[in-house]
């Protein structure tokens, strides 16, 4: 009944704040893909076994297409995970094929990807001020680096899709505390075609048909 009360207050908190600051002229931030570094939080073999918001089948998709457009895109990709050798597990290997290239970070204790200082560095060399990122889980890895991110400065996109979580619950508590923070919590597709633009682009129509029909 508790964690209730607090997830309705928090729904109702962020619809306030929503209702005050948006209307018409409110400026939309796009994703510049000239401009946008993709992070890869966490997403390890141990850990997908807790993620139940999801199908394991639809999330494990929604990785690989995360993963993906970092390569499709030429975006600069940071990957970071923790523990490896506990019960967290190692980094797929479909996911380090995509980008044998990238950065790797691998914590030993840091629970905050950001409180990490070769993370931090990493990701500072990518000398971009915009970030989609996604990990498990939704409510520790995705959102703790997310807010920070989104308190030193960058423009955040978190990917819900490639986010998973113990409990739909605890994925939608997680999603409402980083939009009323201010990042932007969006889907793959919308990611995927924000980069995209136009079907005339270079990525296009023919990179994106065939990464849409996966």
């Amino acid at each position: 009944m508790k964690s209730g009360l607090i997830f309705l207050l928090a729904v109702l908190l962020n619809l306030l704040s929503t209702s005050l600051g948006a209307g018409p002229g409110t400026p939309w931030t796009r994703i510049d893909k000239n401009d946008v570094a993709l992070l890869i939080i966490d997403h390890q073999l141990g850990l997908f076994t807790i993620v139940n918001d999801q199908t394991p089948f639809q999330f494990w998709s929604n990785v690989l297409g995360h993963a993906e457009l970092g390569k499709i895109f030429g975006l600069p990709t940071v990957i970071t995970s923790s523990a490896e050798t506990g019960p967290n597990g190692p980094i797929p290997e479909e996911i380090l094929q995509l980008h044998p290239n990238a950065t790797i970070i691998r914590r030993s204790g840091e629970v905050n990807a950001w409180d990490s200082e070769e993370f931090r560095a990493a990701v500072m060399a990518t000398g971009k001020k915009q970030v989609i990122l996604a990990g498990i889980t939704t409510d520790v890895c995705t959102a703790f680096a997310a807010l920070s991110l989104n308190a030193d400065g960058y423009t955040v996109f978190a990917n819900a899709d490639a986010s998973g979580a113990i409990s739909k619950f605890n994925a939608d508590l997680a999603n409402e505390q980083m939009r009323a923070a201010g990042v932007n919590v969006v889907s793959l597709f919308t990611i995927a075609s924000d980069l995209m633009r136009d079907w005339r682009a270079t990525p296009g129509g023919a990179e994106m048909l065939q990464f849409y029909s996966k």
